[in-house]
């Protein structure tokens, strides 16, 4: 039933990295993370290695979409670096366009960085600062740094899709240690959706 539902507001919700336009169809997601996990890690100074561990992290839950312009509150969980692009950004929890409108986001009860699961991030390509314009120029190997309040967390990028706007299936949570980053494509439109898959490092 949970399926069927965010299956069926795919296509609204991932408009959210496009546009807050009059007449945007775009929608969210809610504010609080759903599940939490727990990992170990050993910190150096340039970088967060995940340590191997016995136990079975418990996936994180992606959060269902509420209305489009939700009014989230402010919560900023750390900073995303994109290299490659000259991208230095806060990153903030929801991916509501009252969210992204600030920079980048993280959807709600997707893994956080440096956890088992997909850290799932969307972003603007096209109005306020567009942090996300370039992100089709990443190639497989450049870097994505999250810093949080647990780390430095280096995620390298793997490849790039074009889905359509109905595909949720790329916030689905896996016992590996991912990352997506999401936002519309071609840029000015909303009729595709462009994916950077990540890896930590």
């Amino acid at each position: 039933m949970r399926h069927g539902f965010l299956a069926a507001t795919a296509a609204l919700v991932l408009l959210t990295a496009c546009s807050d336009a009059p007449g945007s169809s775009a929608t969210t997601v809610s504010s609080t993370i759903a599940a939490t996990t727990t990992s170990t890690t050993s910190t150096t100074s340039t970088t967060t290695t995940i340590a191997p561990t016995t136990t079975t992290e418990v996936l994180p839950v992606p959060e269902a979409p509420p209305a489009p312009h939700a009014a989230e509150p402010k919560t900023m969980l750390g900073t995303i670096e994109i290299p490659k692009i000259n991208v230095s950004k806060s990153l903030f929890e929801g991916v509501s366009l009252t969210t992204l409108n600030r920079g980048p986001g993280h959807w709600p009860g997707t893994a956080m960085p440096g956890h088992a699961g997909n850290v799932v991030i969307g972003g603007h390509r096209t109005s306020h600062d567009r942090p996300f314009r370039y992100i089709d120029k990443l190639l497989p190997g450049d870097e994505v740094v999250f810093t949080t309040p647990e780390g430095r967390f280096v995620y390298h990028v793997t490849g790039t899709k074009i889905v359509t706007p109905d595909s949720i299936w790329i916030i689905d949570q896996t016992p590996a240690y991912t990352a997506t980053l999401f936002a519309c494509n071609p840029v000015g439109s909303t009729k595709e959706r462009i994916v950077v898959s990540l890896e930590l490092q």
